[in-house]
């Protein structure tokens, strides 16, 4: 009994540090978007809700179609700090995406729900769109060499 009265400090100390490495601190991570976006979009039902139910459940869309002002973008994007072997960089755990379109009159359409293993998926084109409008003339051009050669001489 004297060993354990000696060694009281000691075995108090050993237990606390087990239980504290034991418990699990709750990780920190950063939202952007609305979060729970799959367990709202179950609440949708196709060509049944109505684009003011989705108003309720969902609240404005984040993102609207520049073509068509009926399909609704709902994004949802979670990100948590790496462990030792990522350096504490950000790592990617949730990004997901509902794109709701709707009819002329309002009623759901057409659901889909993206998450990140899906989005890896989709395939974009390569193609490079040139953009006339910022080309300079040949006057710019012209201008602006001349101002460069000029600079350059200081």
């Amino acid at each position: 009994m004297s060993v354990f009265v000696k060694h009281k400090k000691n075995i108090i100390f050993i237990l606390i540090i087990f239980f504290l490495t034991a418990c699990q601190i709750q990780e920190q991570t950063n939202n952007h978007g609305i979060m729970f976006l799959e367990n709202r979009s179950k609440k949708l039902y196709v060509n049944k809700t109505n684009s003011n139910d989705v108003l309720k459940i969902m609240g404005s869309p984040q993102i609207t179609s520049i073509t068509d002002k009926k399909t609704w973008f709902y994004v949802e994007r979670t990100l948590s700090k790496g462990k030792l072997h990522r350096l504490g960089k950000n790592v990617l755990k949730k990004n997901n995406v509902l794109v709701l379109e709707f009819n002329k009159f309002g009623i759901l359409e057409n659901k889909v729900f993206l998450n990140k293993e899906d989005r890896k998926k989709l395939a974009f084109s390569k193609d490079i769109t040139t953009n006339e409008i910022s080309q300079k003339s040949f006057i710019a051009k012209f201008l602006s060499s001349i101002r460069e050669k000029m600079y350059s001489n200081r």
